[in-house]
C-alpha cells in the first residue's frame, strides 16, 4: 500500500513539474512576442506580423544540465555581422554537454561594449548553429541564447534551448546580427526554440 501511495505522490509531482516547465515557456514566449511591439527598432511592428512567429513544442529534454569551464584569459575578437560590421566579443568559457548521444560544446560570448553599461555588464551570449538550419526549418542564420553572470556561479549550469530565438535579421534586412562563430555548430539538431519566420522577410 505504501508503495503505492509513493508511486502516487511521485506521478503527481511530475506532472506538476511537467505543468510547470510549459508555463514557464509559454510566459517566456508570450514576453518575448510583446516586446516586438515595444521596441522602436523592432522589425515587426504589427500584432499581425508577430503572430506569425513560431516555436516548437516545449520539450525538456532541451532543458540541459552543462559542465562549465572559464576562460582563464579571454581575449577581445571580432564576431562578424551579416550587415558586414564587426563586434567586439570576448570568449567568457565553454559549456560541455551530451545529446542524442553526441559530445557537444559551446563556447559563451560577453560583449565589451555591454560590458561597459551598468544594466548590461553581466549579459552573456550563445549564439549557435545546428542541425535545424540545414532542413529550413530554423533561420539559416542561426539562433541566439542569452543568460547572466549569475547563472554561472558553479561548475555545472543549466542551458534551456526552448529559450532560444532568431535575430532580427530573420525578419528583415538592414540589421547588424551576429554570425555565430563557427565554433558554436552542434553536430545535431535543435528542435526547439524559435522556428523560421512564418511571414514575408521584409527588405529594406
Amino acid at each position: 500500500m505504501r508503495l503505492l501511495v509513493l508511486l502516487f505522490v511521485s506521478s503527481i509531482c511530475l506532472n506538476l513539474n511537467a505543468q510547470n516547465f510549459k508555463s514557464e515557456i509559454k510566459d517566456f514566449r508570450d514576453e518575448y512576442k510583446a516586446k516586438f511591439l515595444e521596441e522602436e527598432r523592432s522589425p515587426l511592428k504589427e500584432k499581425k506580423e508577430v503572430a506569425k512567429i513560431k516555436f516548437f513544442k516545449p520539450n525538456e529534454k532541451y532543458r540541459i544540465e552543462c559542465r562549465f569551464l572559464k576562460e582563464k584569459e579571454p581575449k577581445p575578437f571580432d564576431m562578424a555581422t551579416y550587415s558586414g560590421e564587426v563586434r567586439q566579443y570576448q570568449k567568457y568559457g565553454t559549456l560541455y554537454f551530451r545529446l542524442d548521444g553526441k559530445n557537444q560544446e559551446l563556447s559563451v560570448y560577453q560583449s565589451l561594449k555591454l560590458m561597459e553599461s551598468e544594466d548590461y555588464k553581466d549579459h552573456l551570449f550563445i549564439p549557435f548553429k545546428d542541425g535545424t538550419t540545414k532542413e529550413d526549418l530554423t533561420y539559416e542564420g542561426g539562433r541566439y541564447m542569452d543568460m547572466n553572470i549569475s547563472d554561472f556561479e558553479t561548475e555545472f549550469v543549466t542551458i534551456d534551448f526552448n529559450k532560444c530565438y532568431n535575430p532580427w535579421c530573420a525578419y528583415a534586412d538592414g540589421y547588424s546580427c551576429p554570425v555565430p562563430p563557427k565554433e558554436n555548430t552542434l553536430r545535431v539538431s535543435i528542435f526547439a526554440g524559435e522556428k523560421m519566420y512564418g511571414g514575408a522577410k521584409k527588405e529594406k
